[in-house]
C-alpha cells in the first residue's frame, strides 16, 4: 500500500518488456481476434499460424507450434487464456535450451569478450551495462574503445567507464582497432582485470572490408592469448525483425559467435524473431535490453519472455533450465533473471 499522492512505482523490467511486445501488430495483439472462436478448429489454427509468422517466428516454427497446440485438442473448446498459456509453454520450450548466462571463466584472466553488431544495435550501451553488472558482482573490468571510427562512441564508452569504475583504454579516432584491442589486453593483464570488454565499430554484414577488420581484431588478440577472445557476442536490434537472421549468419562466418544479446525490445512488437533465431542457430541468448538505463539489461528468462510475447498471465510450466556444470566458475555476468 502506498501513501495517497505518492507517485506509482516505475514499471518492472518484465512490465516494460510486455508493454513493448504488446504493441500493435505484435503476437499478443494479433491473438485478440482469434478469441472470438470457441473451438480450436482448422480456421483458428490457420489464423494462429499466420499470427506467429507475422510476429517473426518464421514459417517452420509457426507450423511446429500450431501442430503441438492442436495435438489432442483439435476441435475441442478452448478459451483465450488457455490458448495464450499453451503458446507461452511451447515458445518457452523452444527457448529454454538457449537461455544460458554468460560466465567469465576464472582460469582465463582477463576473460576477453568481443562485442560486435551492425550500426545502431546498441553495442556500446550494452557493454556499459555489462560492466556495471560485473563490477557490482565484484569483478575488475577494463573497457576497450575499439570503435575507432566514431569519436562519439569513444566518448560514450569513457562515460560508462567513469560511471562504473572500470579501467578504460582508448586511442585516437581513425586509429587501428586491432592494435587498440592488443594494447587493451596488455593493460588489462597489467592491472589485474578479471574481464576485458572490447567494443567494435558498427558494421553492415554486407561490407567485406569491415567484416575483415573484425576478423583481424580477433586474430591480433590471439597473439597475446591464443584462446582469446573467449566470448564473441553479437548485439541484435529487435526492431530489425527477420534481418537478424542474416546478421547472425554473416557475422558467424567472420568470427566464432558464442552468444547473442537482443536490445530495444521496448520499441518493437517483433520480438518473435528471438524464437526463430533460437531454433535456427541454437546460440546462447545472454541478455535482453529494454532501454538506456544502467539496469535495463537483464539476463534472458525464456518463461518471462514467452509470457510477454503472448500476453499470457500464467507462468509457463516448461522452459526452466537446470543448472549446468559449467555455470558455476567465475564471476556470473548474468546476475538475476528478469
Amino acid at each position: 500500500m502506498r501513501t495517497f499522492g505518492e507517485p506509482p512505482p516505475p514499471p518492472t523490467f518484465f512490465e516494460r518488456l510486455k508493454l513493448g511486445l504488446a504493441k500493435k501488430g505484435g503476437l499478443s495483439d494479433s491473438l485478440v481476434g482469434l478469441f472470438t472462436r470457441k473451438k480450436l478448429d482448422a480456421a483458428t489454427l490457420a489464423e494462429l499460424e499466420e499470427a506467429l509468422i507475422r510476429a517473426d517466428l518464421g514459417g517452420a516454427q509457426a507450423r511446429a507450434i500450431t501442430t503441438a497446440i492442436a495435438k489432442g485438442r483439435y476441435e475441442t473448446d478452448i478459451s483465450g487464456d488457455e490458448l495464450r498459456t499453451l503458446l507461452a509453454e511451447e515458445i518457452a520450450r523452444i527457448l529454454a535450451p538457449v537461455a544460458k548466462p554468460l560466465v567469465a571463466d576464472d582460469s582465463k584472466r582477463p576473460f576477453v569478450v568481443l562485442v560486435a553488431g551492425v550500426n545502431g544495435a546498441g553495442k556500446t550501451t550494452t557493454i556499459g551495462k555489462m560492466a556495471k553488472r560485473l563490477i557490482s558482482g565484484g569483478a575488475k573490468v577494463t573497457l576497450a574503445a575499439g570503435d575507432t571510427f566514431r569519436a562519439a562512441a569513444i566518448e560514450q564508452l569513457g562515460v560508462w567507464a567513469r560511471r562504473t569504475g572500470a579501467a578504460f583504454v582508448s586511442g585516437k579516432q581513425g586509429g587501428d582497432a586491432a592494435g587498440l584491442a592488443f594494447e587493451a589486453l596488455e593493460k588489462a593483464r597489467a592491472n589485474g582485470s578479471d574481464v576485458l570488454l572490447i567494443d567494435t565499430a558498427g558494421r553492415l554484414q554486407n561490407k567485406a572490408g569491415l567484416m575483415a577488420e573484425l576478423e583481424k581484431i580477433a586474430r591480433v588478440v590471439k597473439k597475446l592469448d591464443p584462446a582469446a577472445p573467449h566470448a564473441v557476442l553479437l548485439v541484435l536490434d529487435a526492431t530489425t525483425g527477420q534481418n537478424a537472421i542474416s546478421q547472425v549468419d554473416v557475422f558467424g562466418q567472420s568470427v566464432p559467435l558464442t552468444g547473442l544479446v537482443m536490445t530495444k525490445l521496448d520499441g518493437t512488437a517483433r520480438g518473435g524473431i528471438l524464437v526463430a533465431l533460437a531454433a535456427r542457430f541454437g546460440l546462447p541468448v545472454h541478455y535482453l535490453g529494454v532501454g538506456e538505463g544502467e539496469d535495463d539489461l537483464q539476463a534472458f528468462d525464456p518463461r518471462a519472455f514467452a509470457r510477454a510475447l503472448t500476453g499470457s498471465e500464467a507462468q509457463p510450466r516448461t522452459g526452466a533450465r537446470p543448472s549446468a556444470p559449467g555455470d558455476a566458475p567465475g564471476p556470473d555476468v548474468a546476475g538475476e533473471e528478469a
